[in-house]
């Protein structure tokens, strides 16, 4: 058992959620309907309230310098297996961490549960402490039980509280990440008996399964079975067809967590554990994974912008978004994949703004149709202010902190894979066409005279999304500290990348090389 922190921060980071929601779900069933309703919501919100706390602590204790594992727990948990309880924190995981601990507590409030609220918040805060697990986990089986927890919660959540086709939704979403995990497995358990035929010690420790010796086709081979999980949760166009549908058929924290949380699991696997273990492949599939992510870039802008739905427009959006990160991550240099992680963070907070916004419209006017909320901006400016922020910030308008996402991503691209980068600044302009559409549709306009005046936000929904505008203006204007944290995790994985391929990456100033040579830059004045 080894450990740096008296405290063991990140192992109760991921039971506090979990012990929440145990209480939630007990809370006595012949209490009035009114005090359980006030019992359980302050469970669930003290719950997420107190995990939120211990994130920001762990935040503001991170120390950034070498970038390698901090607040490391290891205990033995089934050693005649080679299973550990082995939890870590890093720059690429920091900060996903807390960004899940501030759209968790959002989500629940700003979500309006008239039944069976006690089996939800229980739903919701063990989903909470199963995302928690998967961003800390440096135990593949310890990793893969997590990232398999999630999937319980959200199909009760989208089953029991979505919209009109939320069964078909729950199960759509259901079979398709069920079905990619299979192949996580089988390439976990392939790994570990690999590295016990090497070494005669079976493990499934993330640091001891780096100095696994694999040739290039059991790389390729074992990258492909772990990614294909990975792209089905992100989701990665060809994989994302089970998205549109849970996004719009969730209820708000649903969707929130769903887009916001879970898709970086995806994103956040593909660069902890496939960037790691299987460095050669990355390199050899990047231009198809780069090819992919701008098919996703285009393709969700297009379909964007062919829909009336703002709650699906956000959906195709968000897939577009995600391309982008795929775009940055296997661009593989230092600018291109910091920028990725930055905007896995960005995304998640931009989403959060965006539906739940959408969700308060639908309170008060019971659709989602850009034809049928004309004039929304007359009865309700502050509303209209708050969707206009995350709308921006989703088009990369400077000050916002969706820029700085996308311009690290797009620089980095462009010093290493050129055309690719090219091609998925044709998103950018698509973004602003279709969301300035909507939001011109939706918004402005004479409002229907039949129908009723649309109240503005009130202080209640006003203070669930004031710290997420505050936070994306915060990040697009001075990025500098989460960056400072970031890359010295993104150098070392650059690195490695470059010590196991042999590849030389010499930095911007040496005068770039050809395009499809990878580059390492500096970002963040990190060494």
């Amino acid at each position: 058992m080894t450990h740096d922190s008296v405290f063991p921060f990140l192992t109760v980071l991921v039971l506090l959620p979990a012990g929440a929601a145990v209480v939630a779900a007990l809370v006595p069933r012949n209490l009035s309907e009114r005090t359980a309703r006030l019992v359980v919501s302050g469970v669930g919100l003290a719950g997420t309230l107190a995990t939120l706390a211990l994130a920001i602590t762990i935040t503001v204790s991170y120390q950034a310098a070498g970038g390698g594992y901090r607040l490391v727990s290891r205990h033995e948990w089934a050693s005649s297996l080679g299973i550990s309880w082995h939890l870590g924190v890093d720059g690429i995981s920091l900060f996903l961490i807390l960004m899940a601990a501030v759209l968790f507590p959002l989500a629940l409030v700003s979500s309006r549960v008239h039944h069976q609220r006690r089996a939800y918040v229980a739903w919701v805060l063990l989903l909470e402490a199963g995302c928690m697990g998967s961003f800390v986990a440096l135990d593949l089986v310890l990793f893969f039980l997590f990232f398999e927890l999630t999937l319980v919660p959200v199909y009760f959540v989208v089953a029991g509280w979505g919209f009109v086709r939320r069964g078909y939704a729950a199960i759509k979403f259901f079979v398709y990440t069920f079905l990619g995990s299979a192949f996580l497995l089988v390439g976990i358990v392939a790994l570990a008996f690999i590295h016990e035929h090497q070494t005669g010690r079976l493990t499934f420790d993330l640091v001891d399964l780096t100095a696994t010796h694999l040739g290039l086709a059991s790389q390729v081979l074992l990258f492909l079975a772990f990614t294909a999980s990975f792209a089905v949760k992100v989701p990665i166009f060809p994989f994302h067809t089970w998205s549109p549908d849970a996004y719009a058929e969730a209820p708000v924290a649903g969707s929130v967590i769903l887009a916001g949380v879970m898709a970086k699991m995806g994103t956040y696997g593909i660069v902890r554990f496939d960037l790691t273990l299987f460095p050669r492949a990355v390199v050899d599939l990047a231009p198809l994974l780069l090819t992919l992510g701008v098919i996703g870039i285009i393709y969700g802008a297009v379909v964007a912008a062919a829909t009336r739905d703002l709650k699906r427009l956000v959906a195709y959006s968000s897939l577009a978004q995600l391309g982008f990160i795929v775009l940055g991550t296997f661009a593989l240099s230092t600018q291109g994949l910091s920028g990725s992680v930055l905007q896995m963070v960005n995304h998640g907070l931009i989403v959060a703004v965006l539906f739940i916004v959408i969700g308060f419209i639908y309170e008060r006017r019971g659709t989602w149709q850009t034809s049928e909320l004309r004039g929304l901006q007359r009865g309700a400016p502050v509303l209209a202010a708050v969707f206009t922020v995350g709308m921006m910030a989703s088009i990369g308008l400077p000050g916002l902190n969706g820029f700085v996402g996308e311009l690290l991503i797009l620089l980095g691209t462009f010093l290493t894979h050129r055309w690719w980068a090219v091609v998925a600044t044709a998103g950018v302009v698509l973004a602003a066409i279709y969301l300035l559409w909507a939001y011109q549709q939706a918004f402005h306009h004479e409002p229907d005279p039949q129908s009723p005046t649309t109240r503005d936000l009130s202080w209640r929904e006003g203070l669930v999304v004031a710290p997420l505008v505050v936070i994306i203006f915060f990040l697009g204007i001075y990025p500098k500290p989460v960056l400072d944290r970031i890359t010295p995790s993104v150098n070392l994985l650059i690195h490695r990348v470059e010590t196991a391929t042999s590849t030389h990456q010499p930095s911007v100033a040496t005068g770039g090389s050809h395009p499809g040579t990878p580059v390492r830059v500096q970002v963040g004045g990190s060494p």
